[in-house]
């Protein structure tokens, strides 16, 4: 992709500078931010000083005469906008009042100016802006207003919210897009799409925006306002923007009508980043950049501080493999240090076993527990870890959500488990029974009373059918009910599997598949969480031993909940989209097999496949010192069938030989361990090549 350095001529500077650029910026650095006026293109790689460059480039504007309030700069977070503000100040808050520029997000920036013209739209100067729970409060009465007379379950009404929302950044249809990325909510379309209708006219009703509403008001201001966006473009002199390639179709649409006919535009980014389709962003907004503004400056920052060169190798030598972006290798400021290693284990349960032992003897080794993380593609994968960890006593922070087994619908599917090994068990009992549309806590206690009430010894599927039990149901709720009183007889009747893995999946297909997709959108992965765990189980002899395992955990996170340790003492599990901008010394990414890493249903177009190249990429750029590749060569999902895996097409693809960007490390197989309990420190016996 063609770009030229920069042939603009930066206007008359003072003879004598206030900032020695060229002293605390190194030449990739300097080029960008001594870039003149237009539009600027910084393509800024995985640790190579992107908001340092950013901050000296909006002091150099500074320099150059540019007032304070004829800057907007754009970020994600407004924490990392204070973070620049405050550098800024500090280069040059001596000659100039840094306060006045305006930055933050989208959003932020967007409020302040609707602010000012909000009249002109039609709303009120005074309209209120709705958080996510007063949005969710207003859906509520919108879809009850639709009076929805069905036996079919209606979406959450925080998934109308996620619907309505997507097609706002997306620029689309709400009906575009309930086709192409919500098909679950298709057998109730229309009253959907009336719901999302009737909230977006009680809004302007009641003069109120949430918060994708700003963004679009803004737009609209900016599109059908033209001397109110003369206005602007006239005071925002320059415009910058952090993140770039995480900006979707409306973001990328506000900057360039904020670049008007001047042009006067810096957007920073790394198009090898860019992993976050699923929430809307647009790639083409970064590499079609130099299209939309033609002659543009484009600079590389390929100079990296935080990783050893022989990880940034192995970056390098994957992320080249993507056709559709701008080519630069990543070099190393840091000194040689080991190469990646690449651990095939046996299964889900040797790749476990190994990481936890590695992190205890690097722990051991003096390295904290703080300064290592281990990443995965889907949450789900780091079920048997957390398990393992538990059993060693090693605590962890969970940096993608919850604890897998803490998460609401895998204690509702092992909810199912519990009433099938004890029919006495009321709390499971009344948290299946809720799942029943219809069925709220008191109809759930007065089924539970009259379930007790059947004589001793009365099978559970026995008792539901019981007329008396049955007396309780309101009649939207007896549909419902009897489908779940069929599931809990094919569970509990003798000739059914003792297998808690087949009984897991006997309750999805019971019903619960169907409630998770009501529930939950595609992107959630809920149903793919449930059937990891039903792969999990199938590997204990009888429900008892698995629920007991499982216990095991719960009883571990509560103690860890109630000793308060500081986050030093804690390691980090994250999917690998909410570690990027993180870094740590020691880095684990484990279920490195095609269909997991990537992910099957992520790979069926080439755009695609690259993305999740992108995201493999993020993964290797978070290590600093050391970084273990682990995939288990098999999984055994069900009746002793064990199935073998393919490694990730990603490692597949890696030169192998003495050009290797990489190490790879054989387990014999790890030793056999006793049966640790909660507690029990450091490595079991048995050793395994060094991670570094």
């Amino acid at each position: 992709m063609a770009s030229r350095t920069d042939t603009l001529q930066a206007p008359a500077v003072t003879p004598s500078l206030r900032i020695d650029y060229a002293a605390l910026l190194n030449e990739e650095q300097l080029r960008a931010v001594e870039a003149g006026e237009g539009p600027v293109l910084v393509i800024a790689g995985a640790g190579s000083g992107k908001t340092r460059t950013l901050t000296f480039r909006v002091a150099r504007m500074l320099e150059r005469g540019v007032p304070p309030a004829g800057i907007l700069l754009l970020t994600f977070t407004n924490k990392a906008a204070r973070e620049m503000t405050r550098r800024v100040e500090e280069l040059a808050g001596a000659f100039v009042d840094v306060r006045r520029i305006l930055g933050g997000t989208f959003h932020h920036a967007a409020h302040v100016l609707l602010r000012q013209y909000a009249g002109v739209l039609g709303f009120s100067t005074n309209f209120t802006v709705l958080d996510r729970e007063d949005a969710r409060d207003l859906m509520v009465t919108c879809i009850a207003e639709r009076r929805l007379k069905s036996d079919k379950r209606f979406p959450r009404p925080d998934l109308v919210l996620d619907l309505v929302s997507l097609a706002a950044n997306l620029q689309q249809p709400v009906s575009h897009v309930l086709m192409d990325r919500r098909p679950q909510m298709l057998p109730l379309a229309p009253e959907v799409l009336a719901a999302a209708a009737r909230f977006q006219q009680r809004k302007a009703q009641m003069h109120l925006m949430d918060f994708d509403d700003l963004l679009v008001h803004l737009k609209r201001l900016l599109t059908h306002h033209p001397d109110v966006k003369a206005q602007l473009t006239e005071r925002f002199r320059c415009v910058l923007v952090d993140e770039y390639q995480d900006t979707n179709r409306l973001q990328g649409d506000l900057v360039d009508l904020f670049a008007g006919e001047r042009k006067d535009l810096t957007v920073v980014g790394d198009d090898c980043q860019s992993i976050y389709s699923f929430r809307g962003a647009d790639f083409t907004n970064i590499i079609g950049f130099p299209e939309r503004y033609p002659g543009c400056s484009v600079h590389a920052l390929t100079r990296n501080y935080r990783s050893t060169p022989e990880i940034l190798r192995l970056a390098n030598t994957s992320i080249a493999l993507n056709t559709n972006q701008f080519p630069k290798v990543l070099t190393a400021a840091r000194s040689p240090g080991v190469k990646p290693l690449i651990v095939p284990a046996r299964d889900a349960g040797e790749q476990a076993a190994y990481v936890a032992q590695r992190i205890g003897e690097l722990r051991d080794q003096g390295l904290s527990l703080e300064a290592m993380a281990v990443l995965y593609r889907a949450h789900n994968h780091s079920l048997e870890l957390q398990l393992e960890l538990t059993r060693r006593g090693i605590p962890f922070r969970v940096r993608s959500g919850v604890r897998f087994f803490e998460q609401s619908h895998i204690k509702d599917v092992l909810a199912h488990l519990r009433l099938v090994n004890n029919p006495g068990d009321e709390l499971a009992f009344k948290r299946v029974i809720r799942r029943v549309p219809g069925v709220g806590p008191a109809t759930a206690e007065h089924l539970w009373t009259a379930l007790r009430a059947s004589p001793e010894g009365t099978p559970l599927a026995e008792g539901l059918a019981h007329a008396d039990v049955r007396a309780h149901l309101p009649r939207k709720a007896q549909k419902g009910f009897q489908a779940f009183s069929d599931l809990m007889g094919r569970l509990t009747q003798p000739e059914a599997s003792p297998s808690p893995g087949r009984l897991i999946e006997d309750v999805l297909a019971g019903g619960y598949a169907d409630f998770l997709r009501a529930e939950f959108s595609e992107e959630e992965h809920r149903e793919d969480d449930v059937r990891q765990l039903a792969e999990f189980a199938g590997r204990f002899e009888d429900v008892a031993r698995f629920l007991s395992e499982i216990a095991l955990v719960s009883e571990f996170a509560a103690g860890e909940a109630l000793r308060e340790e500081g986050p030093e003492a804690c390691l980090t599990l994250s999917t690998v989209h909410q570690a990027k901008g993180l870094e740590w010394r020691a880095v684990f990414v484990l279920w490195l097999a095609d269909g997991r890493f990537p992910l099957s249903l992520a790979t069926r177009l080439p755009e695609e496949e690259e993305e999740e190249r992108r995201l493999f990429y993020v993964a290797l750029t978070r290590a600093r010192d050391t970084l273990a590749l682990v995939y288990p060569q098999s999984v055994l999902p069900r009746d002793g069938e064990r199935i073998l895996l393919r490694p990730s097409r990603f490692l597949q693809e890696l030169p192998g030989g003495e050009d290797a960007p990489f190490d790879r490390c054989i387990l014999s197989t790890l030793e056999a361990e006793p049966e640790a309990s909660v507690g029990q420190d450091g490595p079991p016996p048995g050793g395994s090549d060094p991670v570094d």
